[in-house]
């Protein structure tokens, strides 16, 4: 992901230049702001292919910014807060942040979130077809086949198996499974996670063949693995 730009906005001087150090070292080209109005502008202005933003901002709320990005462009946000609260980080995803950073936060985690979240982005656009070992997802035209013969899957169930096989090899968390395919609201929602996935493992079965594309990271959540 090494050269993507990455827009960033926060007005504590510190926090911006280690932020600016941190990228740059990573080999991210960074684009700087201080005010919610001025990150927009930035960000309509120059592309980036992805930003952080701090929710306490002088001019507005940064969950304001994080909408009003949302609503015209798909780039992946990041929330950077020294607010950890269960319910600030709700209202920040249900504003359309894709992760939650808190602060003091650790150069390498946040490198690997920014990564992350870039791997997601980039694959969503670029693969309308996902194919692992005879196993076909169009997410398109929202069907399933395995070997060639078409799964049959709830709605629910195609979209939890779609972000898992999006994200494949990553490891994502109940909590994110929860928020993506049911909505922030489900975030705490584990035993209908459980239940979804040991209906969805059923069903990727072909003959006496049960292959085991689905892992459990005990406690934490699932991995699609290859």
């Amino acid at each position: 992901m090494a050269g993507e730009r990455v827009l960033v906005c926060d007005d504590d001087p510190q926090i911006l230049r280690a932020l600016r150090l941190v990228l740059r070292g990573a080999g991210y080209e960074v684009l700087t702001t201080t005010t919610g109005e001025e990150a927009l502008d930035r960000a309509a202005l120059s592309g980036p292919h992805a930003a952080i933003i701090d929710l306490m901002l002088p001019d507005r709320p940064g969950i304001e910014v994080c909408r009003e990005l949302r609503s015209w462009s798909e780039l992946p946000i990041i929330v950077l807060s020294a607010v950890d609260e269960e319910e600030t980080k709700i209202a920040a995803l249900q504003s359309g942040a894709d992760d939650y950073v808190t602060k003091p936060f650790a150069p390498g985690e946040l490198v690997a979130r920014l990564q992350a979240v870039l791997r997601r982005a980039g694959r969503a656009e670029a693969e309308p077809r996902i194919e692992v070992d005879g196993l076909v997802i169009d997410v398109a035209a929202h069907t399933v086949t395995l070997d060639g013969e078409e799964v049959h899957l709830t709605p629910l169930e195609f979209s939890l198996l779609r972000e898992l096989a999006a994200n494949r090899g990553l490891l994502m968390t109940h909590r994110k499974l929860l928020s993506e395919v049911w909505g922030p609201e489900y975030a705490d929602a584990t035993p209908l996670l459980r239940t979804h996935i040991a209906n969805l493992r059923s069903k990727l079965v072909h003959g006496d063949e049960q292959r085991h594309w689905i892992r459990t990271d005990a406690g934490v959540g699932y991995r699609f693995a290859v």
